[in-house]
């Protein structure tokens, strides 16, 4: 891909974060360039246990109105209490290259999509995503990647560049503090409005 080498890349990372107790899960998109500066923000919701994760990844994207984005880099395919994004269909749909970072190994899963709703269709789309890749960063730390659109040495040097310290990539750190941030303040609004 022509465009990893540039230095005016733009990641589009994604990370949610949720409040279980309230029903509640924010999906925050960040643009950032390959210097690792913050280049525009947006968000939408999504349902708790739901299957609208992979229309609110498109979402994210579409809330931006840009063609500059190179990349999209996304915090976990099963986020929102198993609201599993469908990553093939995402790359389908935005022609844009993907690359879904987790941090654990994941045993089980679907053992518990069994006990949900619409426990074939979410073991369908998880079956979809099919097996993570292991990867050490140069951070000496290791994560567990999904990637559509890009070859896996691609993968390894855009994960390398958009990670400082530790194991999250910048893009993904970032949205994911912005999910946590606004979702805090939506709440703080909801209880001032009730009393």
């Amino acid at each position: 891909m022509s465009f990893i080498s540039k230095r005016a890349i733009r990641c589009l990372g994604i990370a949610e974060s949720f409040v279980r107790s309230e029903g509640v899960s924010i999906l925050a998109g960040v643009v950032m360039r390959g210097d690792l500066i913050v280049d525009g923000i947006t968000f939408t919701k999504i349902s708790l246990g739901g299957l609208d994760a992979t229309d609110g990844v498109i979402r994210i994207y579409e809330n931006l109105d840009r063609s500059d984005i190179n990349l999209i880099m996304i915090g976990g395919a099963i986020i929102a209490l198993y609201n599993i994004i469908d990553l093939e269909k995402v790359y389908h749909h935005l022609k844009i290259p993907i690359i879904c970072v987790t941090y654990r190994r994941s045993e089980g899963i679907e053992e518990n999509l069994r006990r949900l709703p619409e426990a074939n269709k979410r073991i369908e789309i998880y079956r979809r995503l099919g097996d993570r890749r292991e990867m050490v960063l140069k951070t000496g730390y290791r994560v567990f990647v999904r990637w559509y659109g890009l070859r896996e040495r691609e993968v390894t040097t855009l994960l390398n560049r958009f990670t400082r310290f530790g194991r999250v990539p910048e893009p993904i750190r970032v949205a994911r503090l912005c999910a946590r941030a606004i979702l805090k303040f939506i709440l703080r609004m909801n209880r001032r409005n009730v009393e």
